[in-house]
């Protein structure tokens, strides 16, 4: 009982510890978690590892339907290129100047586009559009051509069509409507041509593909004549309606500018005015010229009334004034004085004053003294003549200015509607010599034919077909088989919901893979198999044995609950298997076979079922009467018994709480082959019941809504889940591909990680086993 309470302790707080599952919140094992925290960079690789590896398990689990899939895109890629009808293409370069070539420097009537992306633009459409097609298909006549109208590739649907057309006609024949048929060549050279400008330059490639390649050469140098054709027409028609519009408004104008001009003379003629040139009158002349005359008399009256005040102000006898100095008869007077000076300043060291001849010195200066100042006041009176001169000139002159002024703001008051006139005259007769003008220019450039168009690389014949390309066909289809096989595959895979390896189960669950089983091949069976110790399955059930040692705190728990979320999935024969192990090793093992629906372990046994557990539980028996010996000394059966019509009741009562207690008083190890989960409640009250529950998910059986449903009712039954068993493993259907192994038997040999849990390897090394088993078995004995 102490053993139960300390078992039942175990399963509470295991329990707890239990991830739940539930609605896809599923958790995933971190393979490090033991070794610490990971950087942050680490971890990233390790989560495109594990992902590279998933579409690696993907693309190895589906590499027959990816395969399929690729050789049927192949297939069709070839018989399809094999179809196409070979077309040959021709090619003219063409260059596109933004501006043509001027002859003439004016005359061009053609709107200039806003730059030079838009130009080219809008001439890549111009080439593109169908006008253009149908003027290439009306220059050639293809509406005359029969062939051009032929299918170019095979169609059901065209044949049937084309043989009801020929019946109608046949009954019929009604004449073909030639616009109609021009209409259709327009479409099939719009379907088959191509117009690819090259980058960074002003050069287009325009191409044709026709089945012929005459056709396809006549068609592609069509395309080139076609647009200069059409270019050069745009600007002559644009010429011809600027012609016609100018004609008619220099008509216009040269009637307003002769109506203007008679009205400008009459009113000129009437208010009497004269204009000398076309700027100004006579008036406003002859007022020009007094200003500047009066200007001229102003400067020199300002410079004689100067040069008179400094005359004016000096003394009678100061001759040393400029206006003085530059006097020839004061220099010649001047220069006298001083030499009868210096000869009187001679003598007088020798005579004296009163010397005859000394007076006779003194004379002549004085005489000269006179004549000077006489000069002197001469000199004066002229710069005083000078000045009243100019004074009076002036004075003339401004009574003249203020007379011409009046005249001419006179002449300005009348002159208002004459300049009115006068301006309406002169914009007629400017827009009439530009009409004019431009008239003679735009008749000079129609007549020249100035294109921006030119034919670099004329179209050539060409000598082999350009499509179809098989060798890129083919890689094409190769390509998208592998694409949509590689999606159907992933969309499969996401779709199939079928669990088929230990990653998946334990991505599900959240619970540890404790062993992988690989399935038996079909000449084999499993009893053989589980019976020959060097086979894989003997190996992978050793493997899951050694797991249950470890998979809790104290070891491998007393009392094994097996189950699986539905039938045939492996329980049983893990049952037997463990049971078989542990009692090979030398404990004591109870078998008991808890499914009271569907008992199979008697029958795997070959021992009888009259008497067993349903008898216990109803107390129609005692535990040893159920007991039955096995082959092995150490392996006790208890059977089913009859099938009870209430099996949960019974698996609900105390007495199989009992029986495990009692039973392990005696037992080593208690293994409970019990029901699977389904909707029934048979297996949570024997999960309760046992120490511990091994969960078994068949591959490719088991399903994610399944298992995920049985997880949640064990865990919610307080059941204690040490971990999953995935039974009939194969590795090919999974994906994994073949791992390593020895050679035995059939030769499998696996090694699973995917999700990051305890690696598993199973071999069939039997030396190896052998002396694992024998180094493993005196611990299980001391601890049992």
């Amino acid at each position: 009982m102490d053993d139960k309470k300390e078992a039942n302790g175990r399963d509470e707080s295991a329990g707890a510890n239990l991830v739940p599952v539930g609605n896809q919140a599923l958790l995933r094992r971190d393979p490090y978690a033991s070794f610490g925290p990971q950087p942050a960079d680490e971890q990233g690789g390790l989560d495109l590892r594990l992902t590279l590896l998933e579409y690696w398990r993907i693309f190895n689990k589906r590499k027959w339907l990816i395969l399929a899939i690729t050789l049927a895109a192949v297939a069709i890629g070839f018989t399809n290129t094999l179809m196409i009808t070979p077309l040959y293409t021709a090619t003219v370069r063409l260059q596109i100047d933004r501006n043509a070539v001027k002859i003439i420097e004016a005359g061009s009537t053609t709107p200039a586009e806003a730059g030079d992306a838009d130009f080219l633009r809008t001439q890549y459409e111009l080439l593109q559009s169908r006008a253009m097609a149908e003027r290439v298909a009306a220059a050639l006549r293809l509406a005359d051509d029969r062939e051009f109208f032929r299918p170019r590739q095979f169609s059901p649907v065209d044949y049937i069509r084309s043989l009801t057309a020929r019946k109608s006609q046949s009954d019929a024949a009604p004449v073909a409507d030639r616009s109609r048929l021009e209409r259709a060549a327009a479409g099939i050279i719009m379907g088959n041509r191509t117009i690819r400008p090259l980058t960074g330059s002003r050069l287009v490639d325009v191409s044709y593909s026709d089945p012929l390649p005459q056709r396809a050469q006549a068609i592609a140098a069509a395309f080139g004549d076609a647009f200069i054709s059409s270019n050069l027409d745009k600007r002559f028609q644009a010429n011809s309606y600027a012609k016609t519009f100018l004609e008619d408004q220099i008509k216009q104008l040269k009637l307003r500018l002769e109506e203007s001009e008679r009205v400008l003379l009459d009113f000129a003629e009437r208010e009497q005015i004269v204009i000398v040139n076309e700027k100004s009158s006579n008036a406003e002349n002859n007022l020009a010229a007094a200003n500047a005359a009066l200007g001229t008399i102003i400067s020199e009256r300002i410079k004689n009334e100067q040069a008179w005040n400094q005359v004016a102000g000096a003394s009678a006898t100061a001759i040393n004034l400029p206006q003085l100095l530059t006097n020839g008869v004061i220099d010649g007077l001047r220069a006298r004085r001083n030499l009868l000076v210096t000869e009187y300043q001679e003598k007088l060291e020798t005579f004296k004053p009163g010397y005859p001849a000394m007076v006779q010195i003194k004379n002549k200066i004085n005489e000269v003294d006179r004549q000077l100042n006489a000069e002197v006041k001469t000199l004066k009176e002229s710069f005083k003549a000078a000045y009243e001169n100019s004074l009076s000139q002036e004075n003339e002159l401004k009574k003249r200015v203020e007379g011409l002024k009046e005249e001419v703001l006179d002449l300005q008051k009348r002159s208002i509607q004459y300049n009115i006139l006068k301006r309406e005259v002169d914009t007629n007769r400017q827009l009439y010599d530009g009409l004019l003008q431009r008239f003679k220019e735009v008749d000079i450039a129609g007549g020249v034919g100035a294109n921006n168009v030119f034919v670099i690389d004329r179209a050539e014949v060409p000598g082999a077909p350009s499509s179809p390309n098989l060798s890129r066909a083919l890689m094409l289809s190769l390509l998208l088989g592998i694409g949509i096989g590689c999606g159907a595959a992933y969309v499969l895979e996401r779709f199939d919901d079928t669990i088929r390896a230990a990653g998946e189960v334990e991505r599900i669950s959240g619970l540890a893979t404790l062993g992988i089983v690989p399935v038996v091949p079909s000449e084999k069976t499993v009893e053989a198999e589980i019976g020959n110790p060097r086979s894989a399955i003997s190996e992978a059930y050793r493997s899951l044995c050694t797991a249950l040692q470890f998979s809790s705190d104290s070891g491998l728990p007393r009392s094994l609950f097996i189950t699986s979320s539905g039938p045939s999935e492996g329980k049983s024969f893990t049952s037997l298997a463990i049971a078989r192990h542990f009692a090979t090793m030398g404990m004591k093992v109870l078998i008991v076979d808890a499914d009271l629906r569907n008992p199979s372990l008697h029958k795997k046994l070959g021992l009888d079922n009259s008497v067993g557990l349903s008898n216990y539980l109803t107390g129609a028996c005692t535990p040893p009467e159920a007991f039955q010996a096995t082959s092995l000394a150490n392996l006790a059966f208890m059977p089913s018994g009859p099938l009870p019509p209430n099996a949960a009741d019974l698996l609900a009562s105390a007495r199989l709480h009992s029986l495990i207690s009692v039973g392990l008083e005696i037992f080593d190890l208690i293994v409970l082959d019990g029901p699977p989960v389904m909707g029934l409640a048979d297996a949570p009250l024997v999960a309760s019941a046992a120490a511990g529950t091994v969960f078994v998910v068949g591959a490719g059986q088991a399903r994610t809504s399944m298992l995920g449903g049985a997880l949640r009712r064990l865990q919610h039954a307080r059941g204690v889940l040490l971990g999953t068993v995935l039974t009939k493993f194969d590795a090919r259907t999974a994906g994994y591909g073949y791992g390593y192994g020895y050679g035995y038997g059939y030769g499998y040999g696996y090694g699973y990680g995917a999700s990051g849990n305890d690696h598993f390897t199973y071999g069939d090394n039997s030396k190896t086993v052998a002396k694992s088993e024998k180094t493993k078995i005196p611990n299980l004995q001391e601890s049992g």
